[in-house]
């Protein structure tokens, strides 16, 4: 009696090789994947560090008695201790008037990727301390 061998079936020839073609395809686009995470993640990274430098500055900005220049002193220490990394080319502009104070922080996020330039903005804006005397009745 003869055995009948059954299985999967012969596709047509020889596969050898097959396995070398996907990877050519799907190494690249996972590295790829891989990057796109890390150029997210450092962005937000970027991000958040700006907003940290806008709430600071906004804090020294719009105390009784400080100014503008208060505001933007405080914004580059920030941005000194916290971005150098992530975030490149910092700006900060720094306006305080008699009711508001606003910060803007804006730059770009470390490239990870080649030609992908990401920016960054973040602004905080908060009223102006000042003293209102009591009014009087009489």
């Amino acid at each position: 009696m003869r055995k009948v061998r059954r299985g999967w079936p012969r596709l047509g020839g020889d596969e050898r090789g097959s396995v070398t073609a996907e990877l050519v395809i799907a190494v690249p686009a996972l590295l790829l994947l891989l990057l796109v995470i890390a150029q997210f993640a450092i962005w937000a990274h970027a991000t958040h560090i700006a907003q940290a430098a806008a709430s600071q500055a906004l804090s020294a900005a719009r105390v009784q008695g400080a100014s503008s220049a208060d505001g933007h002193a405080q914004a580059e220490a920030v941005l000194t201790q916290l971005g150098g990394g992530p975030l490149r080319n910092p700006n900060a502009a720094v306006t305080r008037g008699p009711e508001q104070s606003t910060v803007d922080i804006t730059g770009h996020a470390t490239r990870v990727i080649p030609f992908v330039d990401l920016p960054v903005h973040a602004r905080a804006v908060g009223p102006s301390e000042r003293f209102v005397p009591p009014e009087t009745s009489g």
